[in-house]
This record gives structure tokens, C-alpha cells and sequence, in this order.
């Protein structure tokens, strides 16, 4: 069993003052620099996940703006895997697969945002190509959706996202569980 992290378009835009804000982002980056810094340590495979919007009339992650850098708390290091998408899946039309599967990972450690978007479809994506994943339910964030006339707040969309990944296609635990899980292996 080889494990990785893998962190999803954890960019300015998302933050305060981005061209898409979401909720508890800040909170969401700073548990994931956590589980970064945990995996470093662990000396696992890192793969950041980086997102360029090239669809005209992109309201964010446009290129060559600050808004799509990946945020400071968790850039990436040398010798760390960069992955440049431009859909959802972190997997569709990207060298992410063939990437983990020469690194020889098996399991994946998944953060990021956003939890309705990105994360549940690379989870799933992920679990299709036999890859056993744990999300870290919060160090992702989400954002309000309006449906039907009314606005779900992102709490509710963040739970009723984490809770349908479970339990087939991904373990979904907390910073606490997976940092007190390294301690007991």
C-alpha cells in the first residue's frame, strides 16, 4: 500500500477577496496545510491539482491572474507533482492517473475544494480507476447553491456532499481522525 495526498484547487480565488469565495475556505486551508505538512513528513507522494479556467467568459482560475496561483499555505514544494486541469475531475484529460499509478500509489489522501464540484468528482473518479480514498471532510469547503428558488447554505451542501461519498466511495474523516491514524501505524 502506497499512499499520496492529493490537494484540489486550493487558489486564491477561493479565498477572501477571490473571484469565488467560498465558505470556510480559510479554515479548510489551514487543515489542509496540516495534512500537508503530516504527509511530508510521512514522506509520501504529493500531487497538487491546479485549475485553469479556458472557457471564454471564465468568471475565475482565469490564467495569468493572482486569483488561480495555488494559495501560499499550501504550495508546492520541489520535487512535488503539479497537475493543471480544466474540468472537474482532476483525471479527465490530465496526467494525474498515469502520474499515481508510476508512483505506485493505491490509496489517496484527497483535500481541496470545491466539495460539490471537484472533490466528489475526482473521488469518484478515483474510486472507478481501483484507488482506495479517504477525503478530509474539513479541510474542504464549499459554497451556497441555489436550487429550485431557494439557497442551500454551504454547510448543507458540504454535508450532503461528504455523506454521499460515503461509505462506497471514499472514508471521510476529520483532520483529528487522519493525524491520530498516522500516530497509530
Amino acid at each position: 500500500m502506497t499512499s499520496a495526498l492529493l490537494l484540489i484547487d486550493i487558489q486564491n480565488d477561493y479565498f477572501s477577496g477571490g473571484a469565488m469565495e467560498l465558505a470556510g475556505m480559510d479554515r479548510a486551508a489551514a487543515n489542509a496545510h496540516q495534512v500537508l505538512a503530516a504527509c511530508r513528513q510521512a514522506h509520501w507522494p504529493i500531487f497538487h491539482v491546479q485549475h485553469l479556467a479556458l472557457r471564454p467568459g471564465a468568471a475565475f482560475f482565469r490564467p495569468d491572474t493572482p486569483g488561480v496561483e495555488i494559495h501560499e499555505s499550501v504550495r508546492p514544494a520541489i520535487g512535488e507533482a503539479l497537475i493543471q486541469k480544466h474540468y472537474p475531475n482532476s483525471f479527465r484529460d490530465t496526467g494525474l492517473k498515469e502520474a499515481l499509478t508510476d508512483a505506485g500509489v493505491t490509496d489517496l489522501i484527497i483535500c481541496g475544494a470545491m466539495s460539490h464540484m471537484c472533490i466528489d468528482a475526482t473521488t469518484r473518479a478515483a474510486f472507478d480507476y481501483d484507488f482506495a480514498c479517504t477525503v478530509i471532510h474539513d479541510a474542504c469547503a464549499s459554497r451556497d447553491l441555489v436550487f429550485d428558488g431557494r439557497t442551500i447554505p454551504a454547510a448543507h451542501v458540504h454535508g450532503a456532499f461528504m455523506a454521499a461519498l460515503t461509505p462506497l466511495y471514499a472514508r471521510v474523516r476529520s483532520l483529528q481522525e487522519f493525524l491520530q491514524s498516522l500516530q497509530d501505524n
